[in-house]
């Protein structure tokens, strides 16, 4: 299966910035295989004081073992310690306050509860590069603020039409149609707001902008918009599973993404760090959906927290059903192998969190 990406000038420029001008890569470069994205072989001399190992062939990693062991890590302690964080960060962010309908309908979703995967990527991000949790809060934050917009949005009749979700009622059910969009639309605003105002003034204006535009572009028309109107266009039809992994990388992986690449940047990642990273990325994100797919033939609506079998209701293309279920089991391994194989670059102590995060997301119940 071919997978397109593309390297923007902006891009490009950070690139020539870090690496120098002996270095370039094709503006868009076809690759076979799943997710096999921007192998940049350079040589670590380019680098200076980077955490990044001697790059490996695909060859090597698969003989090679990666040897993670972490036996002071605490994954559930860690989850608890930084979701508490986020959620108390989520609840200054939002306070209840005039006009109060809007603001009730924002908080009765954005503090809902929640695994808070999306801001603890950002932050475990920032961590693996050195910088501290204070510098990606804000964004760690925004990534909530859009992830709950998505929900709130994709429960709407005119989308999923779902009346639950993380066990209670959905918003538009609660508050009424017309005041769920708003709602939506206000933490979608409130995000960029949050992550120029609030990010601390030990990270650099021009990070802060990259951070911006690298969270912009991936919730737009090239993001996970793009990711939604296919899925919506795809239902009752026959679809390849060529394009359902085009679907389901905008949809679901590009938020992913950019959380984990958002919080690497903030926290002053070198640029093939924060293109591991992003590798890394794009698998666990198309893992989140893969994953989601599998619980939803498999698990109830009282175990999921939502309503079960939507997918099936709707005639959707889904990974079960295109490859079966046992077949969507194996691609799920792949992708955390290879989401591994990424992490295998960095220094092994700090990979910790993300490392367990990837094996959550793999084994999540719902």
């Amino acid at each position: 299966m071919a997978f397109l990406t593309t390297i923007s000038s902006n891009e490009n420029f950070f690139l020539h910035k870090c690496l120098g001008n002996g270095f370039s890569l094709p503006p868009k470069t076809s690759y076979s295989h799943h997710l096999n994205i921007i192998c940049m072989k350079i040589q670590p001399s380019h680098v200076a004081k980077s955490s990044v190992s001697q790059p490996l062939h695909a060859q090597e990693v698969a003989s090679k073992p990666l040897n993670f062991v972490f036996p002071d890590f605490h994954f559930d302690e860690y989850m608890k310690k930084e979701a508490k964080m986020v959620n108390k960060a989520l609840d200054e962010a939002v306070p209840l306050q005039n006009p109060i309908k809007i603001h009730e309908a924002m908080r009765y979703s954005l503090l809902a509860g929640g695994k808070r995967v999306r801001p603890v990527l950002c932050l475990a991000s920032c961590e693996i590069v050195g910088g501290e949790d204070s510098m990606a809060t804000p964004m760690a934050c925004a990534v909530e603020m859009i992830h709950t917009m998505t929900l709130i949005h994709d429960d709407l009749p005119c989308m999923d039409n779902d009346d639950l979700r993380r066990g209670k009622p959905t918003n538009h059910k609660v508050f009424g149609e017309e005041t769920a969009i708003l709602a939506g639309d206000a933490l979608l605003s409130l995000a960029f707001e949050h992550v120029a105002a609030k990010t601390p003034t030990n990270v650099s204006p021009e990070r802060v902008v990259r951070a911006i535009s690298e969270l912009g572009s991936a919730v737009g028309s090239q993001g996970l918009v793009a990711g939604q109107i296919l899925d919506i266009s795809s239902e009752g039809k026959q679809v390849s599973l060529e394009e359902l992994e085009y679907i389901h990388v905008h949809k679901t992986s590009k938020l992913l993404e950019a959380s984990v690449v958002c919080g690497a940047i903030l926290g002053g990642g070198h640029v093939i760090e924060v293109e591991r990273l992003r590798k890394y990325a794009r698998c666990i994100g198309l893992l989140f959906q893969v994953v989601d797919d599998i619980l939803d033939v498999t698990k109830s609506s009282e175990e999921l927290g939502k309503t079960a079998g939507k997918d099936l209701e709707s005639d959707k293309a889904t990974y079960p059903k295109l490859l079966g279920l046992d077949k969507a089991k194996e691609f799920a391994r792949e992708l955390v192998a290879k989401a591994m194989e990424e992490l295998s670059y960095f220094d092994a102590s700090k990979a910790a969190p993300l490392y367990h995060l990837a094996n959550y997301i793999a084994h999540r119940q719902n």
